[in-house]
């Protein structure tokens, strides 16, 4: 699958490009040992790190990263990235705005203190024909002191506009620097069709299968990552 990226040429040689998913892991994965000590009990056990669907979903897609160090403290947020003027016409040129709080008004999201800011992107992306972009928060990474919103983008029918994405900053002790390349969103294609729902009984050639596949992933450690993972 080929998706295209596109930002405005006077900003080629400034913004960091969208990176795939498994090329930016956190450095905690990396550093986390496969197995940990069980106090309850009593041996060792395999960690997140050994569970293929936790990985896999952390590297699907792609992230979009922060396009400047953003600096935090006392509730402001402050950069120093000046722009040259684009041929694109006028957009926003902050790496990021403070969207209004109102606006999650009814939701479990609101909270009269917190603050829901936008992360602004300069890249325009375009999938295949029939693909749309779920654009959520990186996958597994609740150490980031906000929380990207979910949404679902018809990108192929808005593939000539930035896709921007809201955040809840739910920390608001966080005071330091958000480098440049920060993930502040993850995006990953998804078909547009919809959808047929069967419901049915697990007897006959569907009770011998699953049988056969319980079997097949309890008689050694590892048989869903080495015999039932498709690999991309």
């Amino acid at each position: 699958m080929r998706v295209t990226f596109r930002c405005p040429p006077e900003l080629r040689d400034i913004l960091p490009r969208p990176v795939p998913a498994n090329t930016a892991l956190p450095d905690w994965l990396k550093a986390m040992p496969m197995h940990a000590f069980d106090a309850d009990l009593g041996f060792d056990v395999m960690t997140v790190k050994k569970c293929p669907p936790f990985v896999d979903a952390m590297t699907h897609g792609w992230l979009m990263p922060l396009p400047c160090d953003v600096g935090v403290a006392d509730g402001r947020f402050d950069w120093d990235w000046d722009l040259p003027p684009t041929l694109t016409g006028r957009h926003s040129r902050a790496p990021m705005t403070l969207h209004q709080n109102s606006q999650a008004t009814g939701t479990p999201l609101f909270d009269a203190d917190a603050v829901l800011v936008k992360f602004n992107s300069f890249w325009t992306m375009a999938p295949p024909p029939g693909w749309s972009l779920l654009c959520t928060h990186p996958v597994n990474r609740p150490e980031l002191p906000f929380t990207t919103l979910t949404g679902l983008v018809d990108a192929e029918v808005y593939a000539d506009n930035f896709v921007n994405f809201v955040a809840r900053w739910h920390d608001p002790d966080f005071t330091g620097v958000l480098a440049k390349g920060t993930p502040i969103a993850q995006c990953i294609p998804v078909r547009r069709e919809g959808l047929d729902y069967a419901f049915d009984t697990l007897d006959g050639d569907a009770a011998d299968r699953f049988r056969a596949l319980r079997a097949d992933v309890d008689s050694a450690p590892g048989r869903y990552r080495k015999a039932r993972r498709v690999k991309t």
